[in-house]
């Protein structure tokens, strides 16, 4: 069976079609590294039409509309599990405020003894960004300024003069339980705009793709800029975000991890909580 930690995501996660405290709970005790939980606050009508990927003839995907709060679903599943670890994939950044955010990122891995996981994005839905006060042209610009503000925050007492966020000193506490920070995991395609982001002021990729190759040469080219600005590649981590359907049977893991993941994301495709589970046991089977 493969080494690297293989984790699961679930892109319905409310009451009605699989509790996370449910879901997370039976992931933990098949023994899943990981649970992971999606974001998109607002769809605004009609702009879902344009979603990656999606053919001209078909509807957007029904979990668009549907999705908890991230930051509250990985609580719930949090407070029913004790070694799992719980993450966002991903937190749309442009779209928060990040001194309410870092507030709720450290009360979350505050509560979870230190098991949160951080995937962040700039989003692909422009209107959405835009109603929720993102700056969609320059959304990575403003990624980063809002990642160095949380940043300050997370040390319990700092400020922070930056483009788009400015404040003097302040006390943000409970501090996270994870020092310096949760892991800040930057999910993207496959780009050199993103590997130098994650070597400059990331811990790690959340690369969603079907291509092991890609995975082979983030990590090439993340090692060399590591090399050059002093960083030791090893502590960059990859964690390949699995589209739905991909990175279900073992060789297809192996590969995967060959190519330089340390974990994987499996996509749960079920429609309600009771396939779920059942989902559940098939990929335990099979890959753990």
């Amino acid at each position: 069976m493969a080494s690297l930690k293989i984790g699961v995501f679930q892109p319905l996660n409310d009451l009605e079609t699989g509790d996370p405290a449910v879901v997370a709970k039976r992931a933990e005790d098949l023994g899943f590294a990981s649970y992971w939980a999606p974001e998109h606050t607002v769809i605004p009508v009609g702009s879902a039409d344009v979603y990656p990927g999606k053919q001209a003839d078909e509807p957007p995907p029904e979990y668009l509309f549907k999705m908890p709060d991230p930051l509250l679903a990985l609580t719930r599943a949090a407070a029913v599990t004790t070694r799992i670890e719980v993450g966002t994939a991903v937190s749309l950044i442009p779209e928060r405020n990040p001194l309410l955010t870092a507030k709720e990122v450290a009360t979350l891995d505050h509560y979870s003894r230190g098991r949160f996981l951080f995937g962040i994005g700039a989003g692909w839905n422009e209107p959405e960004c835009t109603v929720m006060g993102g700056d969609f042209p320059h959304r990575w610009t403003q990624t980063r300024d809002a990642v160095h503000a949380m940043k300050a925050l997370w040390s319990g007492e700092g400020e922070y003069h930056g483009a788009y966020f400015d404040f003097g000193p302040v006390v943000c506490r409970p501090r996270p339980t994870r020092q310096p920070h949760p892991p800040i995991l930057l999910g993207s395609i496959a780009n050199p705009r993103v590997y130098r982001r994650v070597v400059e002021w990331g811990d790690g990729w959340l690369p969603f793709t079907t291509d092991p190759g890609e995975i082979a040469e983030g990590r090439q080219a993340m090692t060399e800029l590591a090399k050059g600005s002093g960083r030791d590649p090893e502590s960059i981590d990859i964690t390949l975000f699995s589209p739905d359907g991909c990175f279900r049977k073992a060789p297809e893991v192996a590969e995967a991890e060959k190519a330089g993941a340390d974990g994987l994301v499996l996509w749960l495709q079920g429609a309600d909580e009771v396939s779920i589970l059942a989902e559940l046991e098939v990929l335990a089977g099979e890959l753990l």
